[in-house]
């Protein structure tokens, strides 16, 4: 908790700063609030219209979490697949690399047409968009095994499978958690994307119908639910991480 306050009061200062300045810059250059709404008027939206607001919070909360344990677990799947079967890394790596050059935003209107306004083509959005960065930060953490200690491990006779339980893993887990923070971040994103295409509820549909109308206090306000909800995710997946990979973070101070 101590390193927590000293790491995070430096952060939290300048935020409180630019929340007074946007208060005072809103005020004394009278900008009317459908332009540019002060933070309190923000706040207070967000206080009185919770109730509205809860359902699609607690539509995008399920929409992105699972997007995301679905997205990430494909891509640990994909990584240690393509680092076992080098044939397999060799013809698909490539064409995995080049995926990532289609905007996921031309790909989601084809998504609502071949699988319907369904749960199916939101999950896909999100995972697509979770998938890249795990499989290539664990892909990276299994080529990051020292030379050494591989071939110390053929030497003392282990197997390919032991060989890969006992180093190579333990090895990729820093880098697989650096892709799920990573992914984490993004779930919350592509949640609110694909809640664009089409559905009943959900923060994309609260945005949208927000913009609409002008209630420039209820597009800021979703900003913000959207920023809280990335930064637990990826608290969630570090306080994960410090369990799992405790000799890692003592390293890293």
């Amino acid at each position: 908790m101590k390193n927590l306050v000293r790491k995070g009061w430096r952060p939290t200062l300048v935020l409180l700063i630019l929340f007074i300045l946007w208060e005072l810059i809103t005020s004394l250059l009278d900008i009317p609030e459908w332009l540019v709404p002060s933070p309190s008027a923000i706040l207070l939206e967000g206080f009185i219209g919770f109730s509205e607001f809860a359902p699609d919070l607690l539509a995008t909360l399920y929409l992105s979490i699972l997007g995301f344990l679905v997205g990430s677990g494909l891509g640990v799947f994909t990584a240690t697949l393509l680092h076992l079967v080098p044939k397999i890394r060799e013809a698909f790596y490539p064409l995995l690399i080049a995926t990532q050059n289609i905007p996921i935003i031309v790909m989601a209107p084809l998504l609502v047409i071949w699988f319907g306004f369904g749960l199916l083509p939101k999950v896909i959005v999100i995972t697509l968009v979770c998938f890249f960065p795990v499989t290539i930060s664990v892909m990276d953490g299994f080529r990051q095994v020292p030379r050494e200690y591989s071939l110390y491990f053929r030497m003392s006779g282990a197997t390919r499978w032991g060989t890969f339980r006992k180093l190579e893993w333990p090895f990729a887990l820093p880098a697989l958690f650096s892709g799920l923070k990573l992914s984490a971040t993004y779930s919350v994103m592509g949640a609110v994307i694909s809640e664009w295409l089409g559905a009943k509820n959900g923060i994309g549909v609260y945005m949208t119908l927000a913009s609409s109308s002008f209630r420039t206090d209820r597009v800021f306000w979703a900003i913000f639910v959207v920023v809280l909800l990335s930064l637990s995710y990826v608290g969630m997946v570090m306080i994960a991480e410090k369990k799992i990979v405790s000799w890692n973070s003592d390293k890293e101070r």
